[in-house]
C-alpha cells in the first residue's frame, strides 16, 4: 500500500538524511549504469527499509554488488540497467519481502498515470494472468473493447498471435503488462476469445484515450437479482473510498438484501483508502509503525475524518453504513490494501470467500524513483491492529473456494461467486445481526 499521503513530511526527511549515505555506497556509483542503479536501489533499501524481514541487508546488499561486479566486468562503463535489474531482483527475493520490489520505467509510468487517472490509450479491457490465457476481469463501458463484444470473463487465449496467461508454472509471452504496452503503443489488438457456449473466436480490438484507472462497478446477482456485487479493481486512486461509498449506497437505495464485495485481483493502493472502505461494517483503527515511530489512520463510516473522535469518544451507533449479510471474494492476487481490508471486514464478521491472498498485507510502502525512470517499491512500516497485535501476513479464507477458470470460461460458472451466493443463502447468514460497533474500539491517542 502506498503512504504518500500521509508520511509526506517523513519521506522528505529520510531523503534528505540518505543524500550522503548514497554517496557513500560506492565511489563507483556512476561507472555504469548498471552500478549506478544498484547503488541507488539498495542504499534505498539499506536506509528506508523497517519490515519484517530478519535478513542481514548490509551482507546481502555487498554479496550482490559482487555478483553486480562480475556481470559487468566485461562492458565496465557500459554495463546496462537491464544488468542490475536482474541482479536487484535476485537480492530482493533473498531478502524475502514481497512488499520490496524494482519496477521498470514502463511499471513506474503506469504506477503514475493510475494515481492522476491520466488519459491514455486503452482498449477498456482489464485482464489478469490465470491458467490458459488473460481473464478479462472487467469491461469498461462504450470501450473499444466494449464495442468489439469483449465480456467480463472472457478468457483470452492468444494476443497477436502470441500465447498469452500461463500453463503451469510458465508464464506465457503475453501477460497483463504485455497486454498494457501493446495499448499504450496505440495497436490494434488480434485477440483469440473463448467464451461460453461458443468456439473461439478471433477479434480485432482497437484503441482509445481513455480514463488510466478502472473504478468500482455495482452488478447484480442471485436467484432474486438482489445480491449487489461492488468490484474494487484496485486501492490506487485517491478517491477510490469515495466511489466504493457511492456503490454501497446505490445498492442500499435499490433495496439489496446482500452485498459481496470482489477483491480477487485488486493488488492494493493507498492506506488511507481500504481503511476507510472497510469501515462500512464498523469503525476501524490501523496503527503503523515506522523506525520514527508510530501513527494512527482511522475510518468511520466509510471515510477517513479529518478530526479523529476526542478521548473516550464511544463510536456512534450509526457508525456501520451497512449492516446486512456480506462477503469479501478474495484469491492469490488479492494483496496489500486489500489484505488490509478484508482483515477488517473479518474483524466485524463478515466471512472471506476464495483463496488464500499474496501474503504482503502487514507492511506499507513508499515509492522511490530511480535513475533509470523505473521506481523502487520499499518497505517502510508494519501494520497493527493495535500495539500489541501485528496485522497476518496473509488472509486464510473463512470459506475455501478456488476461482475454477475451466468452469467459468466453458461453463460460465464463478465458482468463487457461486460459494458466496451459498453462505449469503444460508439461514444463518440470512437471520444474522450485525455485529456491536464496539468490536472495533474508536482510538483515543496513537
Amino acid at each position: 500500500m502506498s503512504l504518500t499521503p500521509i508520511l509526506n513530511r517523513l519521506a522528505v526527511r529520510v531523503s534528505l538524511r540518505g543524500v550522503v549515505l548514497c554517496v557513500l555506497l560506492g565511489a563507483a556509483a556512476h561507472a555504469s549504469p548498471a552500478t549506478d542503479l544498484y547503488a541507488a536501489a539498495s542504499g534505498d533499501v539499506l536506509r528506508d527499509y523497517y519490515g519484517w524481514s530478519t535478513a542481514d541487508l548490509e551482507s546481502l546488499v555487498g554479496k550482490y554488488r559482487a555478483v553486480l561486479d562480475d556481470r559487468c566486468a566485461a562492458q565496465t562503463d557500459s554495463c546496462p540497467y537491464s544488468t542490475a535489474r536482474t541482479v536487484l531482483g535476485q537480492l530482493l527475493r533473498e531478502v524475502g519481502d514481497a512488499h520490496t520490489s524494482v519496477r521498470d520505467p514502463d511499471a513506474a509510468k503506469r504506477l503514475d498515470e493510475i494515481s492522476r487517472n491520466l488519459p491514455v490509450p486503452r482498449t477498456g479491457a482489464r485482464v489478469v494472468r490465470v491458467e490458459g490465457g488473460l481473464l478479462v476481469a472487467s469491461v469498461m463501458p462504450g470501450s473499444p473493447a466494449a464495442d468489439a463484444g469483449l465480456r467480463e470473463h472472457d478468457l483470452i487465449t492468444t494476443v497477436n498471435g502470441e500465447a498469452a496467461g500461463k500453463h503451469g508454472a510458465i508464464n506465457d509471452p503475453v501477460g497483463p503488462n504485455e497486454f498494457t504496452k501493446l495499448e499504450r503503443d496505440w495497436q490494434s489488438l488480434q485477440l483469440t476469445v473463448r467464451r461460453v457456449g461458443a468456439p473461439d473466436r478471433a477479434m480485432a480490438v482497437e484503441t482509445r484515450e481513455l480514463p488510466a484507472r478502472d473504478e468500482p462497478t455495482l452488478a447484480w446477482v442471485g436467484s432474486d437479482h438482489r445480491v449487489a456485487v461492488v468490484t474494487i479493481p484496485s486501492f490506487l486512486p485517491t478517491d477510490t473510498a469515495a466511489r466504493f461509498l457511492e456503490r454501497v449506497k446505490e445498492a442500499q437505495v435499490q433495496q439489496a438484501r446482500a452485498l459481496i464485495i470482489d477483491l480477487r485481483f485488486n493488488s492494493g493502493g493507498g492506506l488511507p483508502q481500504c481503511v476507510a472502505a472497510a469501515s462500512i461494517f464498523g469503525p476501524v483503527l490501523y496503527r503503523m509503525e515506522f523506525r520514527m515511530g508510530a501513527q494512527i489512520v482511522l475510518g468511520l463510516s466509510g471515510e477517513t475524518p479529518r478530526q479523529p473522535p476526542s478521548r473516550g469518544s464511544p463510536p456512534a451507533p450509526d457508525a456501520r453504513v451497512w449492516t446486512g449479510p456480506a462477503a469479501v471474494l478474495i484469491g492469490p492476487d488479492t494483496a496489500s490494501c486489500a489484505e488490509v481490508f478484508t482483515y477488517y471486514a473479518q474483524r466485524a464478521g463478515i466471512p472471506a470467500v476464495g483463496e488464500v491472498t499474496r501474503g504482503v498485507g502487514n507492511s506499507g510502502v513508499t515509492f522511490e524513483a530511480l535513475p533509470d525512470g523505473g521506481v523502487l517499491t520499499v518497505t517502510v512500516l508494519r501494520g497493527f491492529a493495535s500495539v500489541d497485535q501485528p496485522l497476518p501476513e496473509r488472509i486464510q479464507p473463512d470459506v475455501p473456494a478456488p476461482l475454477d477458470i475451466a468452469a467459468l470460461s466453458t461453463d460460465g460458472r464463478d465458482s468463487t461467486l457461486e460459494a458466496a451466493l451459498n453462505v449469503l443463502s444460508a439461514p444463518a447468514a440470512a437471520g444474522a445481526s450485525p455485529p456491536s460497533p464496539s468490536m472495533t474500539p474508536v482510538p483515543t491517542s496513537p
